[in-house]
Parts: structure tokens; C-alpha cells; sequence
């Protein structure tokens, strides 16, 4: 009896697995949905939503883009940790994804077993702004308002994003007092900025450049170790705080246990909506470099920013709910 139970068990299981690897092969069927566990106007959903079309022609699908804005990108991303591994529900992460699970208390998920990364799609340096309102005029100019209490108010477009954290390192290495005021999304803390309610903001290219060229702000500093090619005049913040670094960046993951087949569909399509002249020279424009990573990269560049900021996190004793 015992010989035919496992007999009717494996042939159970060689049927499924014959499914599956069909299903894979298929992929896909029907309409894929990238969430954006962020709101829109931002860099990645900006990014996600350049590529989407011409990832759709690849794959031979519609994809839909869903916006959750909540908890700095928690809520979002723990709907799609929980999402079935089959290939249509993707995320396009933000650089907080790395860092969420240090700071939120009530993270579901682990971004480096939870998730499976696809690819790096792009990545930008920070630019330090200021409101011409303000009187800063550099980034010396900063440090010496900085140090007199309650005189420098920086936006950033979430508690747990990149923008926050690199306030914070800015904070620390340069010795000075910044209030930070959190916002849902980057469009929402630009504005402030911009209506001159806050004095600055550290910020990821893409979302500040079209305001810096248009002189509505002021930049004073960029976060790479060397100039920018969009901006040349503007020192690196790192000329005047040795060491600071700090770049924003967007990549693409799904849930944990997505058979490879389909993972290396879904790379194809994504590396070669990237590598369009039409997507690079757009986000170029915005001070914003296309990457196109392999998967295997992408991970190694995950790893090594959750080791790095989450000493920030710890060091600065960030938390929260």
C-alpha cells in the first residue's frame, strides 16, 4: 500500500513539475503588473514608466503600473513579497527597499531572501539644493547656517528614503543641525522646496536637475566622488566633506522562488527597453545614468548598500513605525 501511495506521490509531483515547466515556457499569458510602491513623479516610476512600453512589445503583453504610496515603499513591497512567483507581479524598487527593513518596525519582508533582483536600471548622484531664498550660496555657506539651531529646514520625500539617510550622513560628517521634514514622495517634498517652506533638500538628480536649469534652485554640491556631467560647475560635496558619497538608484526584482525561465524573459525585455536610444537620452537629459545590469550584479549591489546604510541607520539611531 505504502509503495503505491508514494508511487500516485511522485507521479503527482512529475505531473506538476511537467505544469510548471510549461507554464514557464508559455510565460506570458496574460497582463504583468510592475508595482511602484511609491507615488508618482518620482525617479523610479518615472523610469518604470519609459521602459514599461517597450518592455510590453518585447514580452507581447500589456503591463500595468501600480502606484502604492504608503510607508516609504513598505506597504507596497509587502504586498509583492507576498506575491505568487509566476512571472506577473514585478516591483520596481527604489534605493530604500535596501535600507526599510533597518528602519520600519513593522517590515514584512527581507530584500535579500524575499526578492529575486532582475537588474539594476539606473542610478543617479544626489544634488545638494537650496531655495535662492535662502542666502546659502555654497556648501561652506550650509554648514555655517547649519550649526546655529533651528535655521536650516531640509524636505525629503519619505522617512526611510535615500534622500533622508544622506541628510543624515550630511548631518553628521559636517557637524551641523538639520530639521528634516518628511513628505510622501518626491514630488510632494520638491514642491516645498520650491514654494520656499523648506531651505534645501538632498535629492536625486533626475527629480531636481529641470528645476536647477530652470533657476527656481540653487545647486550647491553633488553626492558622486566626481563632478557631474549635466552640472560641471557644481563641486562634488565630497571636495569640502572628504569621504560623503551617496547615489540614488532604481532595479527591478520579483518575489522570491520566480522560476529562472521566466526571470531571464523578463531581463531580456528590460535590458533592451534600457539600451533604447529614445529611454538613455531621456533619462540622460535628467542627470540620470541607465545601467542595465545582470542579475548576479545587481544583487552584489544590493548587498553591499544594505551593509552600508544600515551602519548609517544604526549610527544615527533611526527608527521608525
Amino acid at each position: 500500500m505504502w509503495s503505491r501511495l508514494l508511487s500516485s506521490l511522485l507521479l503527482a509531483l512529475a505531473s506538476m513539475g511537467l505544469v510548471f515547466t510549461a507554464s514557464a515556457q508559455d510565460y506570458p499569458y496574460k497582463p504583468i503588473k510592475i508595482m511602484v510602491p511609491y507615488p508618482p513623479g518620482g525617479v523610479t516610476d518615472v523610469a518604470t514608466r519609459m521602459v514599461a512600453p517597450k518592455m510590453s512589445e518585447t514580452l507581447g503583453q500589456p503591463i500595468i503600473i501600480e502606484n502604492i504610496p504608503a510607508a516609504g515603499g513598505v506597504v507596497g513591497t509587502n504586498a509583492v513579497a507576498r506575491a505568487a512567483p509566476d512571472g506577473y507581479t514585478l516591483m520596481s524598487a527604489f534605493d530604500s527597499f535596501a535600507t526599510n527593513p533597518y528602519m520600519y518596525k513593522g517590515v514584512q519582508h527581507d530584500p535579500l531572501k524575499d526578492f529575486v533582483p532582475i537588474s539594476l536600471m539606473v542610478k543617479s548622484p544626489q544634488l545638494l539644493v537650496v531655495h535662492p531664498g535662502s542666502g546659502i550660496k555654497s556648501i561652506a555657506d550650509l554648514i555655517q547656517q547649519g550649526k546655529e539651531k533651528n535655521k536650516v529646514f531640509f524636505s525629503t520625500p519619505g522617512a526611510g528614503t535615500s534622500s533622508r539617510l544622506s541628510a543624515e550622513l550630511l548631518k553628521s560628517m559636517a557637524g551641523m543641525d538639520i530639521t528634516l521634514v518628511s513628505y510622501r514622495g518626491g514630488a510632494a517634498a520638491l514642491n516645498d522646496l520650491l514654494g520656499g517652506q523648506v531651505t534645501g533638500m538632498i535629492a536625486s538628480m533626475g527629480l531636481v536637475l529641470p528645476h536647477v536649469q530652470s533657476g527656481k534652485i540653487l545647486a550647491i554640491g553633488v553626492s558622486s566622488p566626481t563632478r557631474s556631467a549635466q552640472q560641471p560647475n557644481v563641486p562634488t560635496i565630497a571636495s569640502v566633506i572628504p569621504g560623503f558619497e551617496a547615489q540614488s538608484w532604481t532595479g527591478m526584482v520579483a518575489p522570491a522562488g520566480t522560476p529562472k525561465p521566466i526571470l531571464d524573459k523578463v531581463h531580456a525585455a528590460l535590458v533592451k527597453a534600457l539600451a533604447s536610444p529614445d529611454v538613455k537620452d531621456k533619462l540622460a537629459a535628467q542627470g540620470i545614468e541607465v545601467v542595465g545590469s545582470s542579475s548576479a550584479e545587481f544583487a552584489d549591489w544590493l548587498q553591499k548598500e544594505t551593509v552600508r546604510w544600515s551602519k548609517v541607520i544604526k549610527d544615527r539611531s533611526i527608527t521608525l513605525e
